[in-house]
């Protein structure tokens, strides 16, 4: 480049009113603040979601808000209660067999390998139902946890 080129490029600045030099903005600065702006703006409308929504919330009478948290704790003391029952039926069916196969001199190792056994082809074989133990319901059941359950039962 010659110094005449670079003499026509050559911007004045004008002091500011306080005397000091104005820094020169960068060429992408407006590119930048047009970004954060759209940046914001976005922001803006996810929060302006989250306040429409709990604006809904706060909107419902107190008693719905309570019914619905009474409900909630039902349904889980519900399961909580099915959960104790259910631990309960099988440590009692699981002594039950380590006392037959006890009398049959089977180990408690060879019980747990037939009853892997047992639950893997529940969950590799379609329509097991382990000659009827297992209802329809159950297995409608267990069939949406297959991917859960094979993980389980290896």
């Amino acid at each position: 480049m010659s110094l005449s080129s670079d003499l026509t490029n050559l911007t004045i600045s004008q002091l500011n009113p306080d005397g000091s030099v104005p820094v020169p903005t960068a060429p992408d600065a407006a590119a930048n603040a047009a970004a954060e702006a759209l940046q914001r703006e976005a922001q803006f409308e996810a929060l302006k979601a989250k306040v429409e929504g709990l604006q809904e919330i706060l909107a419902k009478p107190l008693n719905d808000i309570l019914a619905e948290h009474d409900k909630f704790k039902e349904v889980a003391a519900a399961w909580d209660s099915f959960g104790a029952m259910w631990m309960l039926s099988q440590r009692a069916m699981r002594r039950v067999a380590m006392d037959l196969a006890a009398t049959q001199g089977m180990s408690e190792d060879e019980v747990v390998a037939r009853a892997m056994a047992y639950a893997n082809q529940v969950l590799n074989v379609e329509d097991e139902d382990l000659g009827g133990s297992v209802a329809p319901a159950q297995l409608a059941h267990i069939a949406r946890h297959k991917a859960f359950l094979r993980k389980q039962f290896r």
